[in-house]
């Protein structure tokens, strides 16, 4: 890693890491994106473990945090869709200049949302998409929250925080600046979605309570060149050894192109 860098288009240094696979002919490059409040970890470390699993299967792997997340310059009050999407552009760059092959890319949550709102200009180089619970209504997550996580950190009293403040508080650790807040307003990924044709797997657990699993089944339903696999039982971020390895088994198996069915 060392002599290695990663800086966004407005020049924040991005902190990276790289799992090469030891194949001597790679099938290509993924890329992870991660969702709001982590970093290039993912929950738990879950994007090392699904990094380590797809170098072992021939894949040469990307992980980057956006700004204002781990060890990324940049605030968290300064964290935009527009600076992520800066971000994204910056480690899709590095990761086809570094690596051979048809990329793909694997978004966890809200990294989704710079992902989706990207594929416009992102579609000529992807080859294949995998969205791991991803934030595809961004009214009806944070704005107007349906879900119980939704409402407990975007509902009436922490938007009057926002108000007052100018930023709040997720999770009670991470702070969302007023300008993102309002940026949800202006950006539809699931419209972005529907209108791509980047073959897609979706990987989404049954009782999430922070993303809508019916959006995400939903759209999988309508949307031509996608699956839906359904992780029965799971909360937001695979919320158990079992049900992360069967996330994670999926994501592979499908990249692949083994086939992958529910047990």
């Amino acid at each position: 890693m060392h002599g290695i860098e990663l800086i966004s288009g407005d020049g924040l240094r991005l902190d990276i890491a790289l799992h090469p696979t030891s194949f001597e002919s790679a099938r290509g490059p993924v890329l992870l994106v991660h969702g709001i409040t982590v970093d290039l970890d993912e929950g738990g470390g879950m994007f090392v473990r699904l990094a380590e699993r797809l170098a072992e299967s021939g894949f040469d792997v990307v992980r980057f945090s956006f700004r204002g997340h781990g060890g990324s310059e940049g605030t968290q009050r300064g964290v935009t869709v527009a600076g992520e999407c800066l971000d994204l552009e910056a480690a899709v760059t590095f990761t086809h200049d570094r690596y051979p092959g048809p990329m793909s890319i694997v978004a966890a949550s809200f990294g989704a949302v710079s992902t989706l709102s990207t594929l416009s200009w992102l579609t000529e180089d992807l080859h294949r998409l995998v969205l791991w619970n991803p934030v595809l209504d961004l009214r009806r997550t944070f704005l107007e929250p349906e879900l119980s996580w939704g409402v407990a950190n975007f509902g009436a009293s922490q938007q009057k925080r926002l108000r007052d403040s100018g930023f709040l508080r997720v999770d009670e650790e991470f702070e969302l600046g007023r300008v993102l807040f309002h940026e949800f307003e202006n950006y539809d990924p699931l419209d972005a979605f529907q209108n791509s044709t980047v073959p897609t797997l979706i990987v989404h657990g049954d009782r999430d309570t922070a993303v809508s699993y019916e959006i995400a089944a939903e759209a999988a339903r309508t949307r031509p060149a996608t699956q839906l696999h359904t992780v029965t039982g799971s909360d937001h971020g695979f919320d158990s050894p079992d049900r992360e390895a069967e996330a994670i088994e999926a994501t592979v198996a499908w990249l692949i192109d083994a086939p992958t069915t529910k047990p």
